[in-house]
């Protein structure tokens, strides 16, 4: 498949995504530019999905970087939560930066199933992300209990709790699971401000970016819709948006 046809593919549900490996390059082409950073004095941490398939279909482009750091558990939430902000962040070299990438994931199988992949050796598809359509499962069918959340299975009982909260929402989607994974994202993009916000950096740069990962079958790889690319200037106390410059 070319990679015209793996955009299509990809495009027809999240019509600004990349391929992961093209989002990674087109920050650090920004930073170098813009910023005079090289990726290797940047701290990456990322918060996203613990499913092996990010694993497989992490970008090589990214070992440029420092780390990762990961923050996140099921489809991504930040549950290693303000001591893993503190302590990725005392991580960063001195004139470094820290970059933090974060959202959930959704699959989008070569045959345009949204919600399934084919992962390697597996002759049937499999969902992406599992824990999303689980809890989407439990929600359709009312069985999620408002406040359940146990030790036992406390990361998924929170992406319910997550999902309860959006549930008019969710039920009014074309797409439930597309929607429930657009909840999740604005969850996450405010759990890490909150992290953000309390955490003291000993860098002048901190970079937000957070996005809708979308892996697919092997031969297709991942995609990276971006919804948020910010840069926070510590020295200056400035908040500046860079999602424009990034799509340009």
């Amino acid at each position: 498949m070319l990679k015209r046809e793996k955009l299509a593919l990809v495009r027809a549900h999240y019509p600004t995504a990349i391929t992961t490996a093209d989002a990674v390059e087109r920050f650090v082409d920004m930073v170098e530019e813009d910023f005079d950073l090289e990726a290797r004095y940047i701290m990456l941490a990322d918060s996203i999905c613990a499913d092996d398939v990010n694993t497989i279909q992490y970008p090589t482009a990214a070992s440029e970087f420092l780390g990762p750091f990961k923050m996140g558990g099921l489809d991504g939430f930040p549950f290693t939560g303000l001591t893993g902000m503190n302590a990725f962040a005392h991580h960063v070299p001195d004139k470094g930066a820290v970059f933090v990438y974060y959202g959930p994931h959704i699959g989008i199988s070569a045959k345009g199933r949204v919600g399934e992949i084919n992962r390697i050796g597996m002759a049937d598809a499999s969902g992406c992300c599992g824990a999303a359509k689980g809890a989407l499962g439990k929600l359709l069918d009312g069985k999620i209990e408002h406040g359940h959340v146990t030790d036992l299975d406390y990361q998924m009982n929170t992406i319910e709790q997550i999902l309860l909260a959006g549930e008019a929402r969710i039920r009014a989607a074309a797409i439930p699971l597309k929607e429930a994974t657009e909840v999740i994202y604005e969850a996450i993009d405010r759990r890490i401000e909150q992290l953000v916000a309390a955490t003291d950096y000993p860098c002048r740069y901190v970079f937000l970016m957070g996005a809708i990962l979308i892996n697919s079958d092997p031969d297709v790889g991942s995609f990276s819709a971006t919804r948020k690319f910010v840069v926070i200037d510590k020295k200056k106390g400035e908040r500046t948006d860079l999602l424009g410059r990034f799509f340009a």
